[in-house]
């Protein structure tokens, strides 16, 4: 490609000598000289040929000097590589036009060796501007890609809780919160039948596109299979014998689904190497909802690691007015400028002093003292929080 250079020179011999020196490099269409005698026709010629990549002038020049081209085509294409030339013993006009955005500059009378050195080092600078640029334009394109993604993953999930019939014995709010555009957390909530209502909180391994895809692809299956009202260990070994067959990327989720019974209060769940979710009971003790206190000696693994894993199925009675709060391990995990993570033993604070709230107070609650304990620290986790009280069943 043909690089195009304007030499701005009210000197008559310049051209002349210039289009002598380079003759076999214009012949091979290497260069493109173009030659204007001050600054004002550089400025007209630029504008009829707006592909000028290098501007060669002088500094002293009538019509427009050298130093106020420079301030011009910062205006008019700041890619433009100029290379100021003047005389050795000129240093402060010489050290103006650097300050003004001369790349660089030759001194008179001017020795074409350096020219030559001297405009290659200009398109070498040229082409790293140019790949930024492109560089950046790419960058935003992903960046509206990714914002587009966000969108996209957080219509996957729900918002709202949409009443149904029964649904007057439960409260229900959650939040994710992704540490990049898109996340690997998720959550879910349905109606599984006239007495039944499931959910679902899951984290996958990794962070951004990679997990966010196999986090929409672990959700539509678990919401798929658990559809069919099947207790929440069978669910999990479907969904875990599926993700193994297509877990090309290797990653896994950590899943805790449950299935209430509005009407009777019984909880069935089951864990797939997910933080123990916590019971808030209306009287009585915080508890983590662990297997040993669900009378369960095993628990299951992650999902997508191990094709013939075992999930059991545990079974926990809630009386009116208890809650479950689930999370994911970038509440706990969530540090503050020095380093020191949120932990499990303030998350228990706070929902001990919090358990008589509203199930969005809850979420809101526990989001709001993550991000006071992270005082600004960037989120380096994924925050996703669900809350479900049991309001009772029908009289």
């Amino acid at each position: 490609m043909t690089v195009k250079i304007l030499v701005v020179d009210d000197e008559p011999d310049l051209e002349s000598l210039v289009r002598q020196r380079f003759r076999k490099q214009v012949r091979d269409k290497v260069y493109a000289f173009a030659f204007a005698q001050n600054g004002a026709e550089a400025i007209q010629q630029i504008e009829n040929d707006p592909e000028t990549e290098v501007v060669l002038t002088d500094i002293n020049m009538p019509v427009m000097d050298g130093l106020t081209l420079l301030i011009k085509l910062l205006e008019l294409n700041p890619i433009i590589q100029p290379v100021v030339v003047s005389a050795y013993s000129d240093m402060k006009n010489i050290r103006t036009a650097m300050n003004r955005g001369a790349f660089d500059f030759l001194t008179k009378p001017i020795d074409f060796e350096d020219f030559e050195i001297t405009i290659n080092n200009a398109l070498n600078q040229l082409r790293r501007l140019k790949e930024a640029d492109q560089n950046r334009d790419q960058l935003a394109s992903v960046q509206r890609e990714l914002t587009v993604a966000r969108s996209i993953q957080q219509s996957m999930l729900p918002h709202g809780f949409c009443p149904f019939a029964g649904s007057a014995a439960l409260d229900v709010a959650a939040t994710m919160l992704p540490a990049r555009n898109v996340g690997g957390d998720f959550y879910d909530y349905f109606q599984l039948d006239a007495d039944r209502f499931g959910f679902v909180i899951g984290d996958v391994s990794g962070k951004g596109v990679p997990a966010a895809l196999f986090m929409a692809m672990s959700r539509t299956v678990l919401k798929a299979v658990a559809l069919r009202g099947q207790p929440p260990g069978e669910c999990l070994r479907q969904v875990n014998a599926f993700l193994c067959g297509e877990n090309h990327a290797e990653l896994f989720v950590t899943v805790f689904y449950g299935i209430l019974n509005f009407r009777t209060g019984e909880f069935q769940h089951s864990n797939g190497g997910h933080n123990p979710p916590y019971v808030l009971p209306a009287s009585g003790e915080l508890t983590a909802l662990d297997t040993e206190r669900s009378g369960t000696e095993l628990s299951g693994t992650v999902l997508g690691m191990l094709e013939d894993a075992d999930y059991p199925t545990c079974r926990t009675q809630l009386r009116a007015g208890d809650a479950l709060f689930l999370y994911t391990d970038g509440v706990t995990e969530a540090t503050d400028p020095q380093g020191n993570m949120f932990g499990v033993e303030r998350l228990e604070v706070f929902l001990r002093q919090s358990k008589a709230h509203s199930a969005d107070d809850l979420v809101q609650g526990v989001l709001t003292a993550v991000q006071q304990f992270a005082a600004g620290a960037a989120q380096s986790d994924d925050i996703t929080a669900v809350a479900v009280r049991y309001l009772g069943g029908p009289p």
